[in-house]
């Protein structure tokens, strides 16, 4: 069981660099630093929007429309780092050793 809660961890910690990584490829393309019209940057973009987006649509569902600013990466790594606790908290204290 024990493992079980270290691989959700493990993928909690992957999705967390990834939508970081998402973040910050969205404000440089914003402010011009990289363009989309490179397939490299293109290609990256897609694939990580392909991998957000899932989790971002029911969040922006619910969040209302902030003007030019999408609050919502810091609404789900809130929402991961609560998970975090959680399991590190109560998983770990019911796993027998």
């Amino acid at each position: 069981m024990a493992a079980i809660l270290d691989l959700v961890l493990l993928i909690l910690r992957i999705v967390t660099f990834i939508i970081i990584v998402q973040a910050v490829l969205s404000w440089l393309v914003a402010f011009n630093v990289l363009s989309i019209q490179n397939p490299t940057i293109r290609n990256i973009w897609s694939g990580l929007e392909r991998i957000t987006e899932p989790v971002y649509r029911p969040i922006r569902n619910i969040l209302p429309p902030m003007g030019g600013l999408d609050l919502t990466p810091m609404v789900v790594l809130l929402i991961i780092f609560f998970l975090e606790r959680v399991i590190i908290r109560y998983g770990y204290s019911v796993v027998p050793l």
